[in-house]
C-alpha cells in the first residue's frame, strides 16, 4: 500500500505552514524564550506528532502506526544530542538569547534543505551509478577511521565558511532585521 503524492504534498505544505506560523506569528519579535515557555512548545509539537500518528492508525492501522510512533521515539532521543550542539554554536558565536531562536529557526530550516538536496543528489547517483554506494561507503569508513584515532587533537572553527558566514551575516542579516 503506497502512500500517494497528494499525501506528502499536503504534509510538507502543513509543515511549511506550521513552520510559517512559528516564525511569522508567535515569534515575529526577538526575545528571550523562557523555560516554560520552550517545554510548552514542546509539549504542543509533541502532541500534535501523536495527533498525526492517530492519523496515520486510522488511515493506515495499527502496524504503520505503531511504525510511525517507534520511529517518532527514536529520532526525539536521538535529536537530545542537538541541544548540546546548539549550546555550544551558541557560545561560540556569541549569540544573544533573544536571538537564539531565530538563529535556531534558520539553522534548521536551512539544515533540512540541504539534508534533502543532499539525499536527492545521493538517491540519483546511486540509481545511476550503482559503483557510488561503495566510495559513500568508503567515505564513511575513512571519516570514522580518522576520527577514532584523532580524540584530543583541537579543532579550529576558524576556517574560510565561518569566516564568510560571519563577515555576510554580521553586514546583512542584522542589518535587515534590525533586531539581532
Amino acid at each position: 500500500m503506497q502512500t500517494g503524492v497528494q499525501f506528502w504534498i499536503a504534509f510538507n505544505a502543513g509543515v511549511l505552514v506550521l513552520l510559517a506560523l512559528d516564525l511569522l506569528v508567535f515569534h515575529r519579535k526577538s526575545r528571550e524564550v523562557k523555560w516554560w515557555e520552550s517545554v510548552a512548545w514542546s509539549v504542543g509539537w509533541i502532541c500534535l506528532s501523536l495527533a498525526f500518528n492517530a492519523l496515520v492508525w486510522h488511515w493506515k492501522g495499527h502496524q504503520k502506526a505503531l511504525e510511525f510512533f517507534t520511529g517518532y521515539l527514536i529520532e526525539y532521543s536521538l535529536s537530545v544530542d542537538n541541544i548540546f550542539v546548539f549550546v555550544l554554536i551558541f557560545s561560540y558565536f556569541k549569540v544573544k538569547p533573544e536571538c537564539q531562536h531565530r538563529v535556531l529557526f534558520w539553522g534548521i530550516l536551512g539544515a533540512l534543505l540541504m539534508r534533502g538536496g543532499m539525499i536527492a543528489v545521493g538517491v540519483r547517483l546511486v540509481t545511476r551509478f550503482e559503483w557510488m554506494l561503495s566510495v559513500f561507503g568508503l567515505f564513511l569508513l575513512v571519516t570514522g577511521i580518522r576520527m577514532f584515532f584523532k580524540k584530543d587533537e583541537e579543532v579550529d572553527l576558524e576556517n574560510f565558511v565561518v569566516r564568510f558566514c560571519r563577515k555576510w551575516m554580521r553586514r546583512n542579516w542584522w542589518r535587515a532585521t534590525g533586531q539581532c
